[in-house]
Formats: C-alpha cells, sequence, structure tokens
C-alpha cells in the first residue's frame, strides 16, 4: 500500500469513528430500503431520510432538521445526546420563530418563539438522484409558516411567513444552525470582517476585525448576511454558509457556561452561525405581506 492509500485508508477510519459516535448515526440501518422512514426517538416523531447521496433526520416537533450528513463527509450539524422529555432539541437547525431570543412584552413565553415547540404537518416530500425535497407547515392564529428543505451534496432551507391578520405585526426570526466542529476553540470564521452589530455578553456595540474565533463564549448579532467560512483546522474542513439576503447573522457559544443535559466535551463540538432577522432589524408585517428567510451550507 503506498503512502497515500495508507493515509486515505486512516482518514475513512478515522472518519468511521467520528461518524459512529454521532448521538443520531445508530437509528439508520445498514440496507436500508425506504429513502423516507418515520420512527420514535427519545419520546419525539422522527422521519429519518436515507439516500445515496445523503443522510438525514427531521422531527415533526419544529420541523427540525436534526441531522444531515453527505455521502463521504462528516456529518455537518450537531445534536445533543440527550434531550428534555418536554421542551427543544437542542441542535440540528432551530426554527427560531415569531420571536427571537425573549419575547419584547410577555416575560413568560418561551425563549425564541412558539415553532421550535410545535408540531409541523409535512405536506410533501421527494427524492430523485439528485437529493430531497421536503415542505413542511406550521399554521398558529393569524400566522402560516413554511419550510422548504433541499438536501443532496449540500443542504438549503427556506422559512417563509404569511401574515393575514387586518393589522401590522412584528416579526423576528431565525435559522439558529447548530454546526459540528472538531474543537470549537481551534475554529475560525471568516466573511465577517468589517460588520457591525452588537455583543450581547457585554451588552455593547461591536465590529468585527479580522476573522472570528470563540475565545471563551460568544454571542454577537451582526448586521450582515452573506457567506461566512468555518475554517476548521483539527478536520481539515471548510463549511461555507450562507445566509442569502438576510438582515444578521448571529454567532453564538456558551463558553464555559453550563448547557442544561450537554456535557463539557460533548459542547466543544459545535459553534452556532446563524441567518437571522432579528433585534433593531426586525420586522413589520402587512396584511397579507409575507417574508422570507434562507440558509445554505455545502463543504468547500
Amino acid at each position: 500500500m503506498s503512502a497515500d492509500e495508507s493515509r486515505r485508508a486512516s482518514l475513512k477510519q478515522a472518519r468511521a469513528g467520528e461518524v459512529a459516535d454521532h448521538p443520531l448515526s445508530a437509528l439508520f440501518r445498514p440496507a436500508a430500503r425506504q429513502v423516507f422512514r418515520w420512527i420514535e426517538h427519545q419520546g419525539r416523531e422522527l422521519l429519518l431520510v436515507e439516500h445515496p447521496r445523503c443522510q438525514a433526520v427531521f422531527s415533526r416537533q419544529g420541523g427540525q432538521l436534526l441531522h444531515f450528513q453527505p455521502r463521504g463527509e462528516r456529518p455537518l450539524l450537531w445534536c445533543a445526546s440527550r434531550w428534555p422529555k418536554i421542551g427543544a432539541i437542542r441542535g440540528g437547525v432551530p426554527v427560531c420563530w415569531p420571536w427571537f431570543g425573549r419575547h419584547p412584552g410577555e416575560g413568560g413565553w418561551p425563549h425564541h418563539g412558539w415553532a421550535r415547540l410545535s408540531d409541523w404537518r409535512l405536506l410533501h416530500k421527494d427524492a430523485d438522484d439528485t437529493g430531497v425535497r421536503l415542505h413542511w407547515r406550521l399554521e398558529l392564529h393569524e400566522w402560516q409558516v413554511e419550510l422548504h428543505t433541499e438536501l443532496g451534496e449540500g443542504m438549503s432551507l427556506e422559512l417563509s411567513t404569511r401574515h393575514r391578520d387586518s393589522e401590522p405585526c412584528m416579526l423576528s426570526h431565525a435559522l439558529h444552525a447548530y454546526w459540528r466542529v472538531s474543537d470549537v476553540a481551534r475554529v475560525g470564521l471568516r466573511g465577517l470582517n468589517g460588520a457591525e452589530g452588537r455583543d450581547l455578553l457585554v451588552r455593547e456595540p461591536c465590529r468585527q476585525q479580522g476573522e472570528l474565533r470563540i475565545a471563551d463564549g460568544c454571542h454577537r448579532i451582526f448586521r450582515r448576511g452573506g457567506v461566512v467560512r468555518l475554517q476548521d483546522p483539527g478536520w481539515q474542513r471548510r463549511l461555507c454558509i450562507d445566509g442569502g439576503g438576510s438582515a444578521n447573522t448571529v454567532v453564538w457559544h456558551p463558553g464555559s457556561r453550563p448547557l442544561s443535559d450537554v456535557g463539557w466535551t460533548e459542547g466543544l463540538g459545535f459553534v452556532c452561525v446563524e441567518a437571522a432577522c432579528c433585534d433593531t432589524d426586525s420586522l413589520t408585517l402587512a396584511p397579507a405581506e409575507e417574508a422570507r428567510l434562507t440558509l445554505r451550507a455545502w463543504v468547500g
């Protein structure tokens, strides 16, 4: 065996071990013939996607993409191994809607809104040689929100909100993606140089200079959308994360602050880079007006 062949074999073996450590990998059957299959796991109804180009897991609660892995790559998304019996699942791409963070007027209402706590309806799913497409819908009061997802060699999500009330309404929303990394302390985020925003940890304005690195916690809302490149030297991987025309890019990691049901080592394996319209860039929708938010990602 040549040196290159030996290196490729070692890399393949290492990746296989890392994938086996993913908390949702055991749900897949080695010779599954169904592209789509419903199961129950940790009290949630999950849809497994097994396609020649990718694997994925969705939760009916939240219409939430929990796991996505293109063939031949490591999983792109991180997900906690333990979930609360009641409440939001930490990981994947939670849909924060129709508000981001705390509700501006109601202290007892859930953090990040109702969408990630509600059961969504799967309206359509299909597959072809390039990948799969799914269409989810949630209707609450005078709101209708839909999530269109395309998965193959990369992932694409589009969140659309239609406002059917007779009066203008406020909306803030986010696709709160948890990206899987080798070690959060080693990764760097490129594409935010010069972006201005607000640092929620120190409650002061901020302006990014050069590459963003996570020293001990980060929670910043930048007033810029577009592409962020996540450089992960530990895995020799670069993820391209495109928030499209969103008003904001949110970067979050708790640092040394503990997360419920997430161990210290497990918590080092993600960083959140989110597409959002929130904070001072929240929207006011007129009757019948529609708002859209997109998030795309690929290895490159």
